[in-house]
């Protein structure tokens, strides 16, 4: 079993189990973005971490050493035509110069880290229909001049 197919098998766990990601966050001490990434294939999980998981969930040893092969990343290991992540592609394509512009003229010449990073996604009620906000927090790192 590959990498994502064992995050495959952890997706259906959690859903025919009545499981959250959340709850599996708390399991491994990790945020919910962060584990629901490495579960799904996309960070690395070391074997205590694969195995705590597999038990909480009632998954076989061939998930545990799936879990623990190197991740996939990239768009191997995303479905580009889900509907969340088309959008947020789409939120790249309408604003994602508008936004390096303004990194830009905050922070200088760089970018926005991905390794240094953290993500946080909650609902805020809203009258209108509630809303999903995301924050994406990454270290400014400067091109460097040599």
């Amino acid at each position: 079993m590959d990498r994502l197919e064992a995050g495959e098998a952890v997706r259906r766990a959690v859903r025919t189990r009545g499981r959250r990601w959340s709850e599996l966050a708390e399991l491994l001490g990790r945020s919910v973005v962060w584990t629901t990434s490495a579960l799904l294939g996309q960070q690395p999980l070391g074997r205590e971490q694969a195995e705590l998981v597999a038990k909480e969930l009632s998954l076989g040893p061939e998930v545990v050493e799936g879990l623990c092969l190197p991740p996939v990343r990239g768009a191997a290991a995303v479905d580009r035509s889900e509907p969340v992540v088309y959008r947020l592609e789409e939120v790249v394509q309408v604003y994602g110069s508008a936004v390096a512009e303004l990194v830009a003229e905050e922070f200088g010449d760089g970018i926005m880290s991905a390794i240094d990073f953290e993500m946080d996604l909650r609902r805020e009620p809203d009258p209108k229909g509630d809303r999903v906000v995301l924050t994406l927090s990454g270290k400014f790192l400067p091109y460097w001049v040599w």
